[in-house]
Formats: structure tokens, C-alpha cells, sequence
């Protein structure tokens, strides 16, 4: 009589060791650090990604638009009359921005070359894109200059 759970060896054909293969789980690598990264150091960037949180105050100052602003931590929050938020961080392992909107996160580099900040992927400026977000979160029209 047989055992009551014997297991039976099999041998995976070629053609489904090839299909399990494709369906492998792929993980992302490591972000890389860019050549601008690893010439920026620590002191550099947080000096650099205050000088943005500074202007963005100012700019919001200027505009007049009914956008409130706190900074705490180094972190920069923008509030709405409709009771949205934009939030401005910094993420200084990665030497990157970080911008928490109601349409999404967007992560931004800085790109020496053209002085600014960078989204990743689309390339879009930092100042163009806050400009967009307020404008959008507010309801009216917020300009950021861009630097």
C-alpha cells in the first residue's frame, strides 16, 4: 500500500521552465545617484533646498493668492481655502525634493547644469510645476517665477 502523501518528482519541461521564468517577480534596482548628486554634498543641498522653501514663501507673499504657508522640520506645507495642502520636503539620502499634491507625489532632482530643479521622468521644473499645482488646488491663478 502506498504511502498516504508520497510526493512524485517531476521534471520541468523546457517550455515551462521558460514560462515560470518570464513570470518571474522583477524587482526595480537601486536608484543610482546621478554625477550632479555625488558632487552635492549634504551642507550644498540643504543650503540649496532652503533657498527654494524661501522662495516659494516669498513668491506665495507676492502673489497675493489665498494660499497659507508653515514650515516646520523643513518642511514646507501649503494650504488651500478648500482645505487641500501641497506638502514641499526634502529627502536628503537621495539629495532630492519631494512634492505631495492632490494629483500625486513627484520627486525632483537638481539638474547643475540648468540651475534648477527637475522633476524625474518628465523633466518639468520645479517652480512650472508648483505653479500648476496651486493654480489647480486653489482654484485661481498662482504664478511661481521660475529661477
Amino acid at each position: 500500500m502506498p504511502a498516504p502523501f508520497a510526493f512524485v518528482r517531476t521534471q520541468m519541461s523546457d517550455a515551462a521552465r521558460r514560462y515560470r521564468t518570464s513570470r518571474a517577480v522583477r524587482y526595480p534596482t537601486a536608484r543610482t545617484t546621478t554625477p550632479d548628486e555625488a558632487r552635492m554634498t549634504e551642507s550644498e543641498f540643504n543650503a540649496r533646498v532652503d533657498d527654494i522653501l524661501s522662495a516659494i514663501e516669498e513668491a506665495i507673499e507676492e502673489s497675493g493668492a489665498p494660499v497659507d504657508y508653515e514650515t516646520a522640520g523643513g518642511i514646507l506645507t501649503l494650504g488651500f481655502e478648500n482645505g487641500s495642502k501641497i506638502i514641499i520636503n526634502r529627502q536628503t539620502p537621495v539629495r532630492q525634493v519631494w512634492v505631495a499634491a492632490k494629483s500625486g507625489g513627484f520627486h525632483y532632482d537638481f539638474d547643475a547644469e540648468g540651475e534648477a530643479w527637475r522633476q524625474s521622468g518628465s523633466g518639468e521644473e520645479l517652480f512650472a510645476a508648483l505653479s500648476r499645482l496651486c493654480s489647480a488646488q486653489a482654484g485661481v491663478s498662482v504664478v511661481f517665477p521660475l529661477r
